[in-house]
């Protein structure tokens, strides 16, 4: 599937700013992170971060769109040293906030475009991300993430699965403003990340489907559910259409 022509506009910058800008003082309720389900959805998704994290001591890491910080917080602990970059200077500004300014060690943040790092090549031993990769152009913005990888280094994103049937209305049917959408943003299926990634130069690539546990389940339900949706991602062609999609990949 082609990138849309929207998606390739020179404006693409100036509306993906415009639209941070709106929703950034209820960012994390827009984007489902606030509710009793979203904090439960949220660990787990911080859990995948920070197993690459910490899986040896001094990694050098960078935070693709770091939004307000809902992973950072949790980066922040790990073992890695963390840089983090996002588009919007009002989401930074929260970031600032909420980490402290005499936080020990705190991740550096700066203020830049996912498809043009201002970082050298081979800077970093893991790149991650929450719900980023859909905003950009993602061939370009896998190809900018294989230069700024060490040899050996290695992606990890989870993203919304268009093969979601909640996920794939909402983007081709519902108007974007009903769920908070950028007017660029598109969610992708796993078999075009995998392709994508492989074009791109990464190796030891995979795409896996998870996560059924709906942001709207009420909070005496979460525990529940959330064991139902480890279950149902067992499930051969049921599980391809789970909400989510954990993206991995190298950099040989």
């Amino acid at each position: 599937m082609m990138d849309s022509p929207a998606n390739h506009s020179p404006n693409r910058l100036v509306r993906e700013i415009t639209h941070s800008q709106a929703i950034a003082p209820r960012a994390e309720v827009v984007w489902n992170w606030a509710s009793p389900t979203g904090r439960h959805r949220a660990a787990r998704r911080a859990g995948f971060f920070l197993e690459s994290l910490n899986a040896v001591p001094g990694l050098r890491a960078l935070e693709l769109g770091c939004g307000s910080g809902v992973f950072l917080e949790r980066a922040a602990t790990s073992r890695a040293s963390v840089v983090a970059v996002d588009l919007s200077i009002e989401m930074l500004a929260q970031v600032r906030a909420k980490l402290g300014q005499h936080t020990r060690d705190r991740p550096r943040l700066l203020c830049a475009d996912g498809e043009r790092l201002p970082f050298r090549d081979e800077s970093f031993d893991v790149v991650f991300g929450s719900s980023i990769l859909h905003h950009l152009r993602l061939p370009t913005a896998l190809r900018e993430l294989h230069r700024v990888l060490r040899p050996g280094g290695r992606l990890v994103f989870a993203e919304p699965n268009l093969l979601n049937p909640h996920i794939a209305l909402a983007y081709h049917v519902f108007p974007r403003k009903w769920s908070g959408f950028s007017p660029d943003e598109q969610a992708f299926s796993r078999f075009r990340a995998r392709r994508l990634a492989w074009e791109a130069g990464f190796v030891d690539v995979s795409s896996e489907p998870y996560d059924f546990l709906h942001p709207l389940v009420p909070a005496p339900l979460v525990g529940a559910v959330a064991a139902l949706s480890l279950w149902l991602e067992r499930i051969p062609i049921l599980r391809e259409i789970a909400g989510s999609q954990l993206i991995e990949a190298r950099k040989p």
